[in-house]
């Protein structure tokens, strides 16, 4: 057969639909996914069966699989059916990373896929290899209780993420009845709600202190230090600031651009620069290595995720977290100046309102937030001479 798929054209061929004969077809999604589906007829209405996943079914695989399911036609028996009747069910694991895939073209970015996948496969993990057809409510409760009220956020997650996973299986003929995971009418009755749960903050130091805090900061010879004192001045998140790339920086014009696959929100964030926010760039591009600002110990990376973290706990303070300082951030924001709160909540690439106030909410009011983060950088300023970092000093990891 002249036009049968290659291994190499299955791992290389873009978004479309590939036929390998006999019906058996490769659909590769805007989003780089692969799948196998099976296109027949039964009773005069055309259907799909999907033989899975291109990254973990092989193309001789693929073919096996059709080539039992078109046996079976000619025997005049539904392949689908027949699929259940032999135990031919997929596994929890398979129909969530089959799940995982198809709804990767809505995802935000990469990180929003990979927690995605993480969440289900760290918390969901005892119902990887069950056969999608047989969780039960139990099996749901006996993942979801361990975290329920310790992990509050992450377990709504993963309980919503079981739920469209099982009612995917369902769409797709593997499962019958009600979907134990679903919360309405089914586990409200037996976990308590959400809202009532208490939910994770990040210990945050007192606005009051940050000048001080940064006056010892200074006396750390650290690019982590300098990481640090960064992000607080830009009430930027961690992965942001480690994140940040030499191109991001318009140093003419005081601009750090977050390109969006960065953000939480999905969305690029310009971020006015203070002026010591200026001086800590110009130190560390004299030391310039790479395409990274800070640069880690490892080729063209950046530091550790956990390097910030670490400068605290070698400053022994363990009532903040390097997340909290941007609590801190819109405490003095929101109590010692006059600035409104929708700049502040700019400032820290919230969302604000709904679609249609967003909508209409297109400019990022980056000169009103310029004067904000300078005013900012001026309260964190430390109030002696003696505690300023020397610029030409050089950093070290």
């Amino acid at each position: 057969m002249a036009n049968r798929l290659t291994a190499r054209k299955v791992e290389t061929a873009k978004p479309g639909k590939y036929s390998d004969g006999g019906n058996l077809y490769l659909i590769v999604s805007g989003t780089g996914a692969r799948k196998w589906v099976l296109r027949f007829t039964w009773r005069g209405r055309a259907k799909e069966m999907g033989l899975g996943s291109a990254a973990s079914v092989p193309l001789a695989d693929a073919r096996e699989k059709a080539a039992s399911a078109r046996r079976k036609i000619a025997q005049g028996l539904n392949p689908i059916e027949e699929r259940k009747r032999d135990g031919g069910i997929p596994t929890f694991g398979e129909t969530a990373d089959d799940v995982r895939e198809a709804l990767s073209a809505g995802f935000r970015n990469e990180k929003h896929k990979a927690q995605w996948k993480s969440t289900l496969e760290t918390y969901a993990a005892p119902l990887r290899t069950k056969p999608v057809d047989t969780i039960t409510t139990d099996d749901v409760l006996a993942v979801l209780k361990p975290i329920w009220t310790t992990k509050a956020e992450t377990a709504s997650r993963v309980r919503g993420r079981i739920e469209k996973v099982l009612d995917a299986a369902k769409a797709k003929g593997f499962r019958d009845g009600e979907n134990p995971a679903r919360w309405r009418g089914h586990l409200d009755h037996l976990l308590p709600k959400p809202s009532k749960l208490a939910r994770g903050h990040h210990p945050a130091l007192p606005y009051e202190e940050v000048a001080t805090f940064i006056a010892d900061l200074r006396q750390r010879e650290a690019t982590a230090a300098l990481a640090l004192e960064l992000c607080i001045l830009t009430a930027a998140r961690s992965g942001e600031v480690l994140g940040m790339q030499w191109s991001e920086i318009d140093f003419d014009k005081k601009i750090w651009t977050v390109p969006a696959e960065r953000m939480k929100a999905g969305r690029e964030h310009r971020i006015p620069l203070s002026t010591r926010a200026i001086a800590i760039l110009r130190q560390l591009e004299k030391l310039k290595a790479g395409n990274f600002v800070f640069a880690g110990q490892a080729r063209n990376r950046p530091l550790s995720n956990m390097a910030m973290e670490m400068v605290l706990r070698r400053m022994k303070i363990e009532d903040a977290t390097v997340h909290g300082f941007r609590s801190s951030f819109r405490d003095w924001a929101g109590n010692v100046s006059n600035f409104p709160r929708e700049i502040t909540e700019t400032a820290l690439a919230h969302v604000i309102g709904d679609k249609a106030e967003q909508a209409y909410r297109r400019s990022d009011a980056l000169e009103k937030r310029r004067k904000l983060m300078e005013a900012w950088a001026s309260y964190c300023e430390p109030k002696k001479a003696g505690n300023i970092i020397q610029i030409g000093r050089r950093a070290r990891a």
